[in-house]
This record gives structure tokens, sequence and C-alpha cells, in this order.
């Protein structure tokens, strides 16, 4: 069974399919429609948005959200930060160096800094996504390029022919194995705990608009405010032993938890305690990608740079892409597979260099006490770390494309 439109009733400009509707797959079925161009979103899941946790928005992303027309979405319950990347000495929580956020951030960038819960980001893109795009309970399990066509091949027997192939399908992507040959994932020796911690059980310190993290020995944790407020999100790294699972349903203990954690500032194992069952991952390793489209074939999000999230833009990276993906389909419709191409070529530079600045956070973070400690948080006091990142919060992804691909856009949706 073919699920492609049938003829007469197929949109103008590229049949568009996009696989995955995590946040990636979805900012790029929002800024397609907004382009004027149709897609269809197909998702395994037969729901959206029914796992994650916390994640940071920052005003490169925020910026985009808010042209899709539906960012006061996302801000009735996303936390505004006051301060960012509050780097904490993991003994006495002394603060080796912070972004003071509250109205510079909007100076300097014209956007805020929020933290919010994943499910709050996605709903903001789903209302951006006309409903009969999405299709739900579909797992592609192949993809076939042909000359002048795709299909997808899916579980039940279906199958779906598109001009353009969008991989946004995460960092088990079927879609990558059409691109790039498959190579296994490399064991990082790390994994991570994540929990949820309700508000009126968490301690004072965490319960503010602060992206804090408390940096030591082959260790590091984070925790911020999400949900209004309601929730405090934390996560934590440690070594992981021979534990290599990678999957959001892989639970811990609180005392597997603790123990990672022994001899850290009591206020950190006293919000660790009131946190939940932890959830427990490995972080796999996998190296940059040095080409991600193919003809008519593209990867988008975590399928095409997975990337520790050390750096807080994994979902900020994908919705860049998801923007200058739109831009350049609208720009180059009659020819997708240059149009494929030159999104490739505005954006794996970028994230490329995000990509390996979150992998050299592994060993920056986790530094034993001593001589290359010292350096490092002397470092981390020089300068002023908003300013810093500049090239990142001050980029916009529409504007590139249009700096560097060609000189006007193609039509948009109000």
């Amino acid at each position: 069974m073919n699920l492609s439109p049938q003829h007469g009733s197929t949109p103008s400009g590229p049949r568009i399919a996009v696989l995955g509707g995590g946040i990636g797959g979805l900012a790029a079925a929002a800024f397609l429609y907004r382009a004027g161009l149709h897609a269809t979103v197909f998702e395994q899941a037969p729901a959206l948005g029914a796992v994650g946790a916390g994640l940071v928005v920052s005003p490169n992303a925020v910026r985009l959200i808010r042209r899709l027309g539906h960012l006061e979405s996302l801000l009735e319950k996303a936390v505004p930060l006051e301060v960012g990347w509050e780097f904490r000495r993991w003994e006495s929580g002394e603060v080796l160096s912070a972004e003071q956020l509250t109205g510079r951030c909007e100076e300097l960038y014209g956007e805020r800094t929020y933290v919010a819960h994943r499910v709050d980001l996605l709903e903001s893109l789903i209302v951006a996504v006309p409903e009969e795009w999405l299709r739900l309970g579909k797992r592609c399990i192949g993809v076939t390029q042909y000359s002048e066509v795709a299909e997808l091949k899916f579980d039940d027997d279906t199958t779906f022919s598109a001009d353009v192939v969008i991989g946004a399908d995460g960092v088990h992507s079927v879609v990558r194995g059409a691109i790039a040959e498959a190579e296994p994932a490399q064991y990082s020796g790390m994994c991570a705990y994540r929990a949820i911690v309700p508000a009126e059980a968490a301690p004072e310190f965490a319960r503010r608009p602060a992206q804090t993290l408390w940096i030591g020995p082959d260790h590091h944790l984070v925790h911020y405010p999400i949900s209004s407020g309601t929730a405090v999100n934390l996560v934590a790294f440690a070594p992981a032993g021979d534990f290599t699972e990678e999957s959001w349903s892989t639970k811990a203990t609180i005392e597997e938890f603790l123990d990672e954690f022994a001899g850290w500032d009591p206020r950190l194992t006293d919000l660790i305690r009131a946190a939940g069952i932890p959830g427990r991952w490995a972080l796999l390793d996998r190296a940059p990608l040095t080409q991600w489209s193919h003809g008519r074939i593209t990867l988008l999000g975590d399928a095409a740079h997975p990337m520790f999230p050390f750096f807080a833009q994994g979902a900020a990276q994908a919705i860049d892409d998801a923007a200058v993906l739109a831009q350049c389909l609208t720009l180059d419709p009659d020819n997708p597979e240059n149009a494929l191409k030159a999104y490739e070529q505005l954006r794996i530079e970028r994230t490329t260099k995000v990509q390996q600045l979150s992998h050299a956070r592994k060993d920056i973070n986790h530094l034993p006490d001593g001589p290359a400690q010292q350096e490092r948080d002397a470092a981390l006091a020089q300068g002023d770390p908003l300013v810093k990142n500049a090239w990142l919060y001050g980029y916009d992804a529409e504007s590139w494309v249009k700096e560097e691909h060609a000189p006007t856009a193609g039509p948009e949706r109000d």
C-alpha cells in the first residue's frame, strides 16, 4: 500500500517526508509550513511528547520560535533564566563563574534564555504544524533512493514516495544509514542520571531561576527549574563502569545516584534524595559526519550531529537546522538535491564546532583537584561569559541563509 498523495491531489512544490516527531522533526515541519511548502511527518510513537525532561532554550532558538507565531505557548510554562552557566565547586558550592542574564541577554541578543520541559517545547511546535500532516504509529524500517524519488518503507508494509526525505529520527536514525556507512557508536565511559524533583521537595537554592553546574572529579551535576517553577530538572554525569545501555527507559536507584556524589556539598545530596526514581543511560560517542545530505535525502538534529549535552544546545541546533533547511528548499524548490546540499554546507561547520565543544567539556568539567583544575577555575572567572557566547546566541539561522545562499527568500505564511 502506497501512502503518497494521489494524482491530482499533490500539493505544489516537492513532496517532503519528515521522519521523526521530536523537536527537530516538528520544527522542520513548522518552518516548511511557514514557507508555503508541504510535508508529511511520520512518528513511530502512538503519541507525541511522551518522554523527556528539561532543556535550555537559548536566544538563537527563541527568536526562531517567535517567528513561528507560537512563542506564547512555550512561555506559559518555560522559566526565564536570571542566571546562566553558574559553575560551582563540587565540595563547597563556591561560584566559579556565572552569566548574569536579566536585561543583558535581551540587550545583546534580542531574546531571553529559558529553561523548559521538553514536552512544553514540543507543544509550542505542534501547534505550528497542520494536524493533517502528522502520521503517528509509523515506524520506518528502510529508505531507498531512486533517480527521481525516495521511498520509505514502514513496518506495517506501507510505503511513501517523496521528493525529499528529512531524517529527524534521532541518534538511532534509520535514515542516517541511507547516507553514511553504519558505524557503531563508541563507548564514552560516562553515564547520565536524570530526575525531576517537585519544587515543594527541592531545596530553595535549586528553585532559583538559574542554570547551575556543579563540577568535580569525574562528575558534574546540573539543575534548574522547569514547568512554571513547579519542578526542578536534575541531570548528572558520572563514570559508567560496565553500564552501556542507551535508553530513556532505563532506571537506577536513589542509592546508586547518591553513591556517585558521596562527599559533595550536602545541598546536592539533599536534592538527590528529594528526587524520584532516576533514569540512567550511557553516553555513547559519535564522531561528526563529514556529509549528511545525499541526493534527495538529508539529516537534521541528533540524526545529523548527536552531541553530548554539555553545551545545552541539542534542541537549539535542531531548530536552527530546521529553519535553514526550510529556507534552502524555498529558495530552490525545483532542485531539491541542490537545496539539501546547500543546507548541509550552511550548517555542518557550525554544528561540528558545537559537537566538538560539547565533547571537550567532558574532560574540562571532570578534572581532578590539582593544578589543571585550578587553571580551569581561573579561566572560568575571566571575561564575560555571556559575551563569549555571542557567536552562538547571536546567530540568526534565517538571516544567515539569506546572506550566504541567496539575496531573497521565497513566500512565507503569516
